[in-house]
């Protein structure tokens, strides 16, 4: 996208309008939420979407184990029934004193 500056109003309440071109650009229908990012004198208003969607390339580029959530939920479950006593962990021979 190319750099645009247009100037807008802002009210006594807080309040501003974005124009039309520039909800067009950020891909924004209709009721909307945007990430505001202040940095220093700056603000930087993206996208929820796009956030999500940076988190998630994030996530692939990084993820060593082509892990579903499944499988993740599954090794959760176990670790909880150890804590709680109903699944005797590897190794840990309860009982044997």
């Amino acid at each position: 996208m190319a750099t645009q500056t247009i100037d807008i109003k802002v009210a006594s309440n807080g309040r501003m309008v974005l124009p039309a071109s520039v909800r067009k650009a950020m891909g924004l229908h209709g009721d909307a939420k945007v990430i505001l990012t202040v940095e220093d004198d700056q603000v930087r208003l993206s996208p929820i979407g796009h956030g999500v969607s940076r988190a998630q390339a994030l996530y692939r580029e990084h993820a060593k184990h082509g892990r579903t959530t499944e499988d993740f939920l599954d090794d959760r479950r176990v670790e909880a029934a150890i804590e709680h006593g109903e699944v005797a962990s590897g190794g840990d021979e309860r009982g044997a004193q």
